[in-house]
This record gives C-alpha cells, sequence and structure tokens, in this order.
C-alpha cells in the first residue's frame, strides 16, 4: 500500500482527483488524498504545504496550473517550476515528492473531447467551437493559451461552463484514458504515481 497526498490548488482539483484519480488509483494499492492550497499558489506557499505533507503520506505531489502560478518569470517553464519545487525540501525528502505543474490549467483537459463538454454543458454548438479551439493547439490541449484572456478557463466564460461542478464531471465523461490520450504531461505525471 502506497499513500500519497497531492497538493491541489483548489476544490476543483479535488473534486477531479476524487472522481476520477481515486478509483483508479486505488484498484493498483496506491492511496492518494487531495490537500487544497483554495488558490493563491506561490513558490513560498507551497514549499510550506509539501514541507507540512512530507510528514503524513509516503510520497507527496502537486497538481497546480501554470497559468495563475505567482511568481513566475516570462522566461520559466513548467520544467523550471517543478524543479523549484523539488528544491523546496531538504535532498534526503526529494525521493519522497514528484512535482506536476498542468499546462497550463485544469481547464485544458477538458478539450480531450469537445464532443462531451458539449454533452455535459448540454449545447451542441460548443463541439465545433471547442474543436476549433482545439485546431489552433495541433490537437493538443495542454498547449491552449495564448494570453491571460485566452487561457483556456477564460475560453469557457462564453459557455455556460461552472469550474467546481461542470470541470469533474466534464472529465469523468470524457475518462483518464480519453484525458491521457490527449495530454501527454498528464500521463506522465500518472504513469509517475503509478509506478510507485
Amino acid at each position: 500500500m502506497v499513500r500519497i497526498g497531492i497538493s491541489v490548488e483548489g476544490s476543483t482539483e479535488v473534486r477531479f482527483i476524487q472522481m476520477l484519480l481515486q478509483p483508479y488509483l486505488e484498484k493498483k494499492n496506491i492511496f492518494i488524498t487531495p490537500v487544497s492550497m483554495r488558490g493563491n499558489i506561490s513558490l513560498d506557499r507551497v514549499k510550506f504545504e509539501v514541507n507540512r505533507l512530507m510528514y503524513s503520506f509516503d510520497y507527496v505531489s502537486t497538481f497546480y496550473d501554470f497559468y495563475g502560478f505567482k511568481g513566475v518569470k516570462e522566461e520559466d517553464t513548467k520544467e523550471i517550476l517543478e524543479n523549484r519545487i523539488l528544491q523546496s525540501v531538504s535532498k534526503t525528502m526529494q525521493e519522497k515528492l514528484i512535482p506536476y505543474i498542468q499546462m497550463y490549467e485544469f481547464e485544458g483537459l477538458l478539450f480531450s473531447s469537445p464532443q462531451d463538454m458539449a454533452y455535459i454543458l448540454q449545447k451542441d454548438d460548443i463541439k465545433n467551437w471547442a474543436e476549433n479551439i482545439l485546431k489552433k493547439f495541433n490537437g493538443n490541449p495542454e498547449l491552449i493559451n495564448n494570453s491571460s484572456q485566452t487561457a483556456p478557463s477564460k475560453r469557457l466564460m462564453v459557455t455556460p461552463y461552472r469550474k467546481v461542478t461542470h470541470g469533474p464531471d466534464i472529465a469523468l465523461k470524457i475518462g483518464l484514458n480519453g484525458i491521457r490520450k490527449k495530454c501527454s504531461g498528464f500521463d506522465i505525471w500518472l504513469k509517475k504515481l503509478e509506478y510507485l
């Protein structure tokens, strides 16, 4: 049995993990607990939270959006941020930490299936709308982001989308396999958890 604490951005991510990841990983004897940071993610807050969680779990991981991470410089990448998180714990604890930053934000995962998005939001025209957005990013939901006005969550504001309710429901409808096929960054992170 392996116990993993996952520090997450907020209640949407908590619900997503409870609905999709917990049932999947429990079958592999891996028990995960999402712990909400309630937004306002910064390296200082993450450092405190991750170090606190280290003593309660076998492993600790993170699930934060790249978009909106406080203090990010223009030249920062996902890998740079993940490395900063890793360096925020002592050398002896680093083997217990699996930092993960979602590109560019959780809502990007929902573009893995425009059809399922339209089904949950109960608006047929959303399918074509989401497909057109996806085409602009070579079919990769994790690349959707050209500015603070066009991040996935901002794009969804033109729909009936309600983050905490619809986000996890759309993800559940898509399923983990559907998300993993389209979102390689997410898939790599989940594989790391699976092999603990």
